[in-house]
């Protein structure tokens, strides 16, 4: 028995048993953001849900290199670098499907997706989303269901199969299903006009496409292992607002789930999964989670607060090293971004002043394909390197960082600025532990103890 698996089945299982408990996926590579959130899924003692995308880890290397055993390594190294335990951990794989290779034809692109896929599972990921909801070259503007849900289930059969690579105990995948409307990282116009938020008649159709699609491919024996449907509830942030979740809005889809919860009939192993949920606040993430949204997705807002806090301690830099050198931190991500430009042109509009704000301070945050790049990483380098063996001045905390200045002058924090960055982070993650009924949840050592004799008596 695998006990990642069975901790990831056993959250989903507490809210289908009427418990307001969830999970929140972190859908990020940035090592600063992984480092925050084990350190704190190890203080807090949750279990923690990490996801590469699409774009940033395939068979190729993706945007950051690495393929999924790369990545699976990776975080696991770091996990272990925290002192975390490797049963709290729960990796997954997003948008998995033909996204990358649009500007193929349908059959090449699927080609490559299963590909993906069954790297992802062969590596020993655990939770896999499949997403086939985008169109290709030689696809009509908009896919029907039905071919959406044939290209799921093709994956699916790829996935499966591939089950026989996976490194030994790796536990039967488990799959979600469905898409967003927005395109995955958020909105790309800037408007702040209300989401459609998607129908029970959508919702129904999509899960009844999916199923029938399963089974032509005689995959009837894993459709109980499709845990989630991600449909749309009306949340997801564009680069300057913020669609925030209105409940009643989403009564209907919340309450095409609760019959099957009190029955365990029709979706009675079928929750929700809410991507594009960054910025929202507390009381919107509890309502989501209430509303049987019991996964929620969070990646650009914690890249964009390690980006503020980066920010803020490069404006601590110049005040403290006043005619003096700096790290130029900000200099030189404007100068990276403005010579290669595709990672945001198409996001930020036209206008020259617009462009230069959105570039820096987007809640979009495309500045976040950008840190890796050498000249970037010296400057980090280099500003840590002037902050990092002294305590910085209270005064320059409060006007730059004012929650971490609170957090000091409370005894709770050092005043050093890899300690700073890492808070501010996770602040983040504070708001979607809590709403996720995370902090307060009790019982992980119990259950890692049941699964630990279950194991040994399997």
């Amino acid at each position: 028995m695998n006990t990642s698996e069975s901790l990831l089945l056993s959250v989903l299982g507490q809210h289908r048993a009427g418990q307001h408990l969830g999970l929140f996926s972190v859908c990020c590579a940035h090592d600063a953001v992984l480092h925050a959130a084990l350190a704190h899924a190890h203080a807090h003692g949750y279990p923690l849900l990490i996801e590469a995308t699409s774009n940033q880890v395939d068979q190729f290397g993706g945007y950051t290199g690495m393929q999924p055993r790369d990545f699976h390594a990776h975080v696991h190294m770091l996990a272990a670098r925290q002192g975390l335990n490797p049963r709290q951990l729960i990796l997954g794989g997003d948008h998995l499907g033909p996204n990358a290779w649009q500007h193929l034809d349908a059959a090449t692109a699927m080609a490559h997706a299963r590909v993906l896929v069954a790297a992802y599972v062969q590596a020993g990921f655990e939770k896999i989303h499949l997403d086939c909801s985008m169109r290709c070259a030689d696809d009509p503007d908009r896919l029907s269901d039905e071919v959406a849900a044939q290209r799921a289930a093709d994956l699916c059969a790829a996935a499966e199969a591939a089950r026989a690579q996976a490194p030994r105990g790796a536990p039967a995948p488990v799959y979600v299903i469905g898409t967003e409307v927005p395109p995955p990282g958020g909105e790309r116009g800037a408007t702040a006009a209300p989401l459609q938020v998607t129908t029970p008649e959508a919702a129904r159709r999509t899960v009844a496409q999916h199923e029938l699609a399963f089974a032509r491919l005689g995959l009837q024996g894993v459709w109980p292992r499709v845990v989630a449907l991600v449909v749309q509830p009306g949340v997801d942030f564009d680069p300057s607002h913020v669609h925030h979740y209105q409940a009643q809005a989403a009564k209907p889809l919340a309450q095409l789930v609760e019959p099957s919860l009190a029955t365990l009939g029709g979706w009675g192993h079928l929750l929700y999964e809410a991507h594009s949920t960054d910025y929202q606040t507390e009381a919107a993430l509890q309502a989501l989670v209430r509303d049987h949204f019991a996964v929620l997705k969070v990646g650009p807002a914690l890249t964009f607060a390690w980006r503020e806090a980066l920010f803020a301690l490069a404006a601590i830099e110049n005040t403290l090293r006043a005619g003096q050198s700096t790290s130029r931190l900000v200099e030189v991500l404007e100068a990276c971004m403005l010579r290669e430009p595709r990672h945001w042109q198409s996001h930020y509009g036209s206008c020259p002043q617009q462009q230069y704000m959105l570039r820096h301070y987007a809640y979009s945050d495309r500045c976040r394909y950008y840190w890796g790049q050498p000249e970037l990483q010296a400057a980090q380098a280099t500003l840590m390197a002037h902050l990092e063996h002294c305590d910085l001045p209270l005064p320059l905390l409060s006007q730059h960082l004012p929650a971490q200045y609170e957090a000091v002058m409370q005894g709770q924090l050092a005043p050093r600025a890899n300690v700073l960055l890492t808070h501010h982070i996770q602040r983040v993650l504070d708001r979607y532990a809590r709403a996720c009924g995370l902090m307060t949840a009790s019982g992980l050592d119990s259950r890692l103890s049941t699964f630990d004799a279950q194991a040994a008596t399997s």
